[in-house]
């Protein structure tokens, strides 16, 4: 039998599978599997358009047509962008885009790129 991890509320030890939820029987605290990890590390996760995880120094493509603030000139959809930065913020993409400069993205507007 597999070992199920202690209740994210309370630390119980003696939490038990309740249907596809885990449940604590001494605070009564229910979660689904996947939640303990994320609830005990506070890690950002960012997710670019199609939920692929994203990391710094990956390489992404922008998957729309976006204008840039101040100025009359857009990046073009498939622009590919090397070596990207993630910031906390709303923009969490920093990178440098050739024949642009210096930029901050949202990672909804971004898609890995897969090679």
């Amino acid at each position: 039998m597999s070992e199920l991890p202690p209740c994210p509320a309370c630390g119980s030890a003696y939490a038990y599978a309740d249907g596809a939820l885990l449940a604590c029987p001494e605070c009564g605290h229910e979660w689904a599997p996947g939640e303990a990890a994320a609830s005990t590390e506070d890690v950002r996760v960012v997710r670019d358009a199609n939920g692929n995880v994203l990391a710094d120094g990956d390489t992404v493509i922008v998957v729309k047509d976006l204008k840039i603030k101040g100025s009359s000139s857009v990046v073009k959809v498939g622009t590919k962008v090397r070596n990207i930065r993630l910031v906390d913020g709303d923009h969490d993409i920093d990178c440098k885009i050739d024949g642009i400069g210096a930029m901050k993205l949202k990672s909804g507007f971004v898609r890995k790129d897969g090679g």
